[in-house]
């Protein structure tokens, strides 16, 4: 039986989450959060098998749970089901660690295909998703000109395997800030981890 925690603030999308999911043999909704704090609070005590998760939430975003989620429970698996789609919410879901991509116009086959994958530990994308984060992977090789000199820093400092506070005590900037910097060079260099940030700049001769 696949568990399942619905995260959404709008109470009426949650219930209809939860009545796509209703019916199905394998899968079970065990507990519903309307907030990113919620969410994390709700997954240390259910241990979900998968967790649908909203981006935009109140007092912690949906990227930033996704994160907390995943630190105490490796083993959830998390899915964004949410109505934005842009890039930069693409990369901070990824950089999150969420094993898939989902837009609310979703029909049901699909998000009980989309529970069933990520619970066996593949990943989920939306196609238009998917043709967005291909498309940056197939952008033009990067050069020098395409990082800042702060985002080279950056990603010196990740090289270094400095995490994110330490990186913002070395640069004297907040670690939000270091998190910008780290999603808008993710974007340009066409990857989705600071580790294939680091390889590809090093291919590239940025670092």
């Amino acid at each position: 039986m696949i568990s399942v925690l619905l995260v959404d603030d709008h109470a009426l999308v949650r219930a209809g989450v939860a009545g796509l999911l209703a019916g199905e043999p394998d899968i079970t909704v065990v507990g519903e959060a309307a907030s990113g704090h919620e969410a994390v609070t709700a997954a240390r005590a259910l241990r979900p098998d998968v967790v649908l998760m909203d981006l935009r939430l109140p007092g912690l975003d949906g990227a930033t749970a996704t994160e907390r989620v995943l630190a105490e429970s490796p083993a959830t698996r998390v899915v964004v089901l949410t109505t934005y789609e842009t890039d930069a919410d693409i990369l901070r879901a990824v950089e999150a660690g969420a094993a898939g991509y989902l837009l609310k116009d979703v029909s049901r086959a699909d998000l009980v295909a989309a529970v069933r994958t990520a619970a066996r530990g593949d990943t989920v994308l939306a196609p238009s998703v998917a043709t967005r984060l291909l498309r940056q992977v197939r952008q033009p090789a990067p050069t020098r000109e395409t990082l800042s000199p702060r985002e080279v820093e950056v990603l010196r400092l990740v090289a270094q395997g400095r995490s994110n506070p330490e990186i913002g005590r070395e640069l004297h900037i907040g670690e939000a800030t270091v998190k910008t910097h780290l999603m808008r060079t993710f974007a340009k260099l066409g990857v989705s981890d600071r580790t294939a940030a680091v390889t590809t700049a090093m291919a590239a001769g940025l670092l």
